[in-house]
């Protein structure tokens, strides 16, 4: 059975000593989070991922859930008590607003939180991390009646939440959705249609289920400008909150999937259901992108907490499993062969996957900390600069860390062989319930498009501009430091690739759009191991401060030196074989008449 060990201490670090994130005490919610505060918070965090969340990870894969003839569904043996756990523990309502009944710290808590638990159990994860997505949207579109209805439910964890979008006919493109809403006397709206790939959208957790959901108003204009959202509850409440009778919307079926199968994947009917309006009618798109932005930051944690939890329980077992000699010669003679971590490529392979993993890590944090920022902060400017960045980041957060966390999975049920093929040992549920990750929310291709065709032009390409010229900021105060040379000086020449693809597109995409299309796959990784580079970097720094100061922490900051290295010289580079893709153009790719494939 795996083991998960949640990363307390890195956090920690990358909170203290990289972010200093007491420099955020002037920003609301940050008073409250005292660096024995947050010490606490995720102690017990860990204790609950750890010792409830991690051993139903594969009851949850096994068992599955259930849907009955009656449209419920029962989650997996030991899912309803650990969600009662989890509400009673306030972990749901983190980062709400007290006067919804949440603790008010700062979303990036929340954000490391939601690390644990997908990586204890990504099924079980999904859950709460929908309703934390409704909560937001709703909190920033919905009506003063609906907040006080909705959101003290949803911070609690009595009701939870959901997001309807797709359908059987569209996916990414929105514009084509059939659901329709008939406008009613009373205010409300009468909801017909099916939604497909939502996630739970039905379950036995919670005695409530608030869906929302996108919808076209009779009359309304076509493609995505006649989109609205409407809040439709499982039950319709009454107006004391409490539950009244059962609205006409039900789950259909559940889709049989190749992993998270501790998540209930409705196929959703809406057959007449009541639904109120949420903001402004045909603006539905614009609400549900304030849903949708955040579940993009989650799904770039779903890559990597698997990834994470694949590295230990892979380097746990490259140092028990005995296998052959080293090629220096025998390192543990007193035993029949050596474990298997002496061999370069074994060691290759565990390097990589934690190469990634801190940097990752350090880049969650540092976009969620622009999201606390852009919606906390009282300077207009601080404001703004900070919601740049997160919109910026979000297209690269979601692609790069789905992408590299499926593959780390993949590496690390490499380093047990056949093993790693066998249901037991678990590694191979990793590779499956990661898998998801690189496809829901927009898949991966869909992020690179975004970061291309929007993101990087955007307001004149200013979050950009601002990106580059903070990562060479920091190149340029540390280049005569020779202790930092070996992280700055290939940063620096990461983004000199960088920089030169931006101005390629610039100059190649006006007239040829497709050379943008062709080159924004290479562009998003480019960037991606650029971001994580420069992670690197502060990473650096601070552990050779931390060191410096001595207390007990050198071993510890030296293996953190060790690991930037390895990424600085060995998958750093890779940002020149994807500047060369870049600028190949679009011809290769696109030539080939379609009847030739």
């Amino acid at each position: 059975m795996p083991t998960y060990k949640a990363p307390v201490d890195d956090v920690l670090f990358l909170l203290n000593d990289v972010f200093h994130i007491e420099r955020y005490g002037n920003v609301p919610g940050f008073a409250e989070a005292s660096p024995e505060t947050v010490a606490a918070i995720l102690a017990e965090g860990a204790k609950f991922c750890e010792e409830v969340l991690l051993p139903l990870n594969r009851v949850g894969d096994r068992e599955g859930c259930v849907r009955h003839d009656d449209g419920s569904v029962t989650t997996p043996k030991g899912f309803k008590e650990a969600y009662r756990a989890m509400s009673e523990g306030g972990w749901i309502g983190l980062s709400a607003d007290p006067e919804f009944g949440g603790q008010g710290l700062p979303f990036t808590l929340a954000a490391i939180m939601n690390e644990f638990l997908t990586a204890a159990n990504m099924a079980f994860a999904m859950y709460p991390g929908l309703s934390q997505g409704a909560y937001h949207a709703l909190r920033v579109h919905g009506s003063d009646a609906q907040k006080k209805m909705y959101l003290p439910k949803i911070a609690s964890g009595e009701w939870s939440g959901t997001m309807n979008l797709t359908e059987p006919q569209c996916g990414t493109d929105l514009g084509l959705i059939r659901t329709k809403a008939t406008a009613q006397p009373d205010g409300s709206y009468k909801i017909n249609g099916s939604k497909i790939f939502i996630s739970s959208g039905e379950h036995d957790l919670t005695s409530n289920i608030v869906h929302l959901a996108l919808a076209r108003i009779e009359g309304a204009p076509e493609g995505t400008k006649g989109i609205s959202m409407f809040v439709v509850p499982k039950f319709l409440p009454k107006d004391d909150g409490s539950l009244g009778s059962r609205n006409a919307v039900s789950c259909g079926s559940i889709e049989e999937k190749m992993g998270i199968h501790g998540n209930s994947t409705c196929v959703m009917n809406y057959d007449g259901a009541t639904g109120w309006l949420v903001g402004e009618a045909n603006r539905g798109l614009h609400a549900m992108f304030t849903m949708m932005n955040e579940a993009r930051l989650g799904v770039g944690i779903q890559g990597l907490a698997l990834s994470e939890v694949a590295y230990q329980n892979a380097a746990q077992y490259a140092k028990d499993r005995l296998q052959g000699r080293a090629l220096s010669g025998a390192k543990f003679p007193a035993k029949a062969a050596d474990p298997i971590i002496v061999h370069p490529d074994v060691r290759r392979v565990l390097l990589t996957i934690r190469a990634f993993n801190e940097a990752a890590r350090a880049l969650v944090i540092w976009t969620a900390l622009q999201g606390d920022l852009a919606n906390r902060s009282e300077d207009d400017k601080v404001r703004q600069a900070a919601d740049d960045q997160m919109g910026l980041m979000t297209p690269v957060v979601k692609g790069v860390l789905t992408d590299c966390g499926f593959a780390n999975t993949v590496l690390a049920q490499q380093v047990f062989g056949g093993h790693g093929y066998i249901a037991e040992h678990g590694m191979e549920q990793f590779v499956r319930d990661a898998r998801i990750a690189m496809l829901y929310e927009g898949a991966n291709g869909i992020q690179a498009l975004d970061l291309v065709g929007r993101k990087l032009g955007k307001d004149g390409g200013r979050a950009a501009m601002a990106f580059f010229n903070d990562a060479a900021s920091f190149v340029k105060a540390h280049a005569d430091d020779e202790a930092m040379k070996p992280y700055v000086a290939p940063l620096d020449a990461a983004l000199g690739h960088l920089q030169k693809a931006s101005i390629w597109f610039m100059k190649n995409a006006m007239f040829k759009p497709d050379n943008a299309g062709a080159g924004s796959y290479d562009y998003m990784h480019l960037f991606g191991l650029v971001a994580l580079g420069y992670m690197w970097a502060q990473i650096a720094k601070a552990a050779l401060a931390k060191k410096s100061k001595g207390n007990g922490a050198g071993t510890r900051m030296d293996a953190k030196l060790l690991t930037g290295l390895f990424f600085m010289e060995r998958m750093l580079p890779e940002t020149g074989a994807h500047l060369a893709r870049i600028q190949a153009g679009a011809d290769g790719v696109m030539k080939m008449p379609a009847e030739s494939f």
